[in-house]
């Protein structure tokens, strides 16, 4: 199934569903599932200005539905880290997420919950297998899931009909921010490298 084909029939079931179908979606796209969560965000923001969506409880359920999917799969980490580091370590997105969190760990998390969301996944597995504070790292989640909500759900709710430009736009935009985070990463490894190769010997 495509990827078109996915988010027509997420947008068939908000519509026919609801919110309580809008949490459920954010809940397991948080763990990993490929949903469109960003765009039913927007749609959901929409959907509510045509009164086609309830205006409180689905922020309600999409919030709370996302935090307690980060929570899930940052406990799928804690408990699985040395197989999941087997599986994902060797991928680009791994290693842009591991050099992302190791450098700021907070800040990677609450950026990849409504910024950098293409590497939301893998950070959350790495916060939970490395043991990172719960505490903090729900604090992180709380925050940037918050504004991820807000800010794209009002986009959806300010755009109106016209929400499908608007989430091209933001789509496109993450993909650029992403590529830029990959390459600074590649140029720091390059020069860490090179500064080993360049040490003198004792």
């Amino acid at each position: 199934m495509s990827n078109i084909d996915i988010a027509s029939l997420a947008l068939g079931w908000i519509t026919t569903y609801g919110a309580p179908i809008v949490g459920g979606m954010l809940y397991f796209g948080a763990l990993g599932i490929p949903l469109p969560a960003t765009l039913i965000v927007i749609a959901s923001g929409a959907f509510i200005r045509q009164n086609l969506l309830d205006l409180y409880l689905t922020p309600f359920f999409g919030y709370f539905a996302t935090i307690f999917g980060d929570a899930s799969l940052y406990g799928i980490g804690y408990f699985a880290s040395s197989s999941i580091e087997s599986r994902f370590g060797q991928t680009a997105a791994w290693k842009s997420a591991r050099q992302l969190f190791d450098q700021r760990g907070g800040i990677a998390i609450f950026l990849t919950r409504w910024l950098l969301t293409a590497i939301a996944f893998p950070v959350t597995l790495i916060a939970g297998s490395s043991r990172y504070g719960f505490k903090k790292f729900f604090s992180y989640v709380m925050l940037g899931e918050l504004t991820w909500v807000v800010l794209y759900g009002g986009l959806g709710y300010a755009f109106g009909s016209q929400w499908e430009l608007i989430s091209d736009f933001i789509s496109d935009f993450s993909g650029f921010i992403l590529g830029g985070v990959a390459l600074g990463v590649g140029i720091y490894i390059l020069l860490k490298s090179g500064k080993k190769k360049e040490a003198p010997a004792q």
